[in-house]
């Protein structure tokens, strides 16, 4: 099976909810699909495509590298279900929490730390990383 037919759910969901900059090419047996998504959320649903076609990612026949639009100084919205989004003084469950932001709170990217942390600044000065999972770009 061609590696596009395989992952052809993938690619038609990329192209349906607008990555933009959309790449596909197959080298040395490997399916390259990258991209940068306008949400979270949107690339999370790539992910999970993924995972259905492919469990565990176990084939290792797709690289998959999707970007989130964000860049140093956007605006990014709190999409936590309804609680405060806690920050850390550094990228990971096991920071001190510095700061909250509010359910639905504008904060702006200080910068993109990796895919899973991204730090951030409160509208009072609140600075640290948050779970990029939970902020969605305006």
């Amino acid at each position: 099976m061609a590696l596009q037919d395989k992952y052809a759910e993938l690619i038609q969901a990329a192209n349906t909810i607008g990555v933009a900059d959309l790449a596909i090419a197959e080298k040395d047996g490997i399916l390259h699909v990258s991209g940068t998504a306008n949400t979270i959320a949107d690339s999370d649903a790539l992910w999970a495509i993924f995972n259905k076609i492919d469990p565990d990612m176990a084939s290792g026949d797709l690289l998959l590298s999707i970007d989130v639009k964000a860049e140093a100084g956007a605006q990014l919205k709190v999409t936590t279900d309804a609680s405060n989004l806690n920050i850390r003084s550094t990228p990971s469950t096991e920071g001190t929490i510095v700061g909250k932001a509010a359910h639905h709170e504008i904060v702006t990217l200080v910068e993109k730390t990796d895919d899973s942390w991204w730090k951030i600044k409160t509208k009072d000065g609140e600075e640290g990383y948050a779970f990029a999972q939970y902020l969605s770009p305006l």
